[in-house]
């Protein structure tokens, strides 16, 4: 299907948002609104989404990219992936009145753009469904812990080390260091500020009571190959609250066993954009 690409500035708060539009010729009743990891901007790493919104807009979906106010080209302070809310309202709104048939819209996004969009999502009934991908999860004592389940138990299996251990060129100091500094973050316990008990909630909390009161359907595409991934796996695992959210009927799970971060590879990205075709067809 032809479409057609329209540069553009939206307000949000008084700050000029720059996104990049990819319209099909027909009209289509869904739209999808990209939503980058940060520090990035509407382009994404080797060109990821813009190849992506080209991909869904030649299936007639249109699509949105964009810029958070102090990001790439908009205007306004840098802000992180907890403060987007009215960025990602501004957006929608802007896709809205420039594919006026729409009835509905997704959020697709990679890292802290897919936790994000779990904050959010449950306050606009415009948004019909999530499409996640790697959602950031880090936290020094997650990562410490999924580190250890996964790097160092992956180490041991390595034949390369075995062949250091028996050319007497393993650092054995250094292993036992390294692995005594993660196991001091991952068990030694979280230390809570002062106040902390009168804040907002952590984003963890936020990302999971967010995706539990989404009544839309959402799709996670994971990366076997990252730690981010698997950081947020293991959250995801680590309570039934958690298991509830990320687990229930409107959810679907797809994984590439060998993709990195942001499916850098050709294959991997076709297969994210057909994965994504394929659910937003199939409702």
């Amino acid at each position: 299907m032809n479409y057609q690409e329209t540069a553009l500035q939206f307000d949000c708060a008084g700050e000029n948002l720059i996104g990049i539009a990819s319209l099909p010729d027909q009209s289509a009743t869904r739209g999808v609104l990209v939503v980058v990891g940060g520090p990035q901007y509407r382009v994404g790493s080797h060109r990821q989404f813009t190849l992506l919104a080209r991909a869904l807009a030649s299936e007639g979906f249109p699509v949105l990219r964009f810029d958070y106010r102090g990001m790439g080209d908009s205007c306004g302070a840098m802000r992180d992936f907890e403060d987007v809310d009215a960025d990602l309202e501004a957006a929608i709104g802007q896709l809205f009145a420039l594919a006026p048939g729409l009835k509905d819209v997704v959020i697709w996004g990679l890292c802290d753009g897919a936790s994000a969009a779990m904050f959010y999502a449950e306050r606009d009934p415009r948004v019909a469904g999530l499409v996640m991908l790697n959602p950031w999860a880090r936290s020094e004592q997650g990562l410490a812990k999924s580190t250890l389940k996964h790097y160092y138990l992956a180490r041991l299996r390595d034949p390369a080390l075995w062949k250091k251990i028996a050319r007497l060129q393993f650092d054995y100091a250094g292993a036992a260091a390294s692995m005594a500094g993660m196991l001091r973050k991952a068990f030694g316990g979280a230390t809570v500020a002062p106040g902390a008990a009168t804040a907002r909630p952590s984003f963890h909390v936020r990302m999971r009571d967010g995706l539990a009161r989404f009544r839309g359907r959402g799709l996670f595409i994971i990366s076997g190959a990252d730690l981010t991934a698997k950081e947020f796996l293991d959250m995801a695992g680590s309570s039934r609250e958690w298991r509830t959210a990320v687990e229930g009927p409107a959810m679907t799970r797809q994984t590439l066993a060998a993709a990195d971060h942001t499916f850098s590879r050709r294959a991997w990205r076709d297969q994210v954009a057909s994965w994504t075709v394929q659910w937003l067809r199939a409702w």
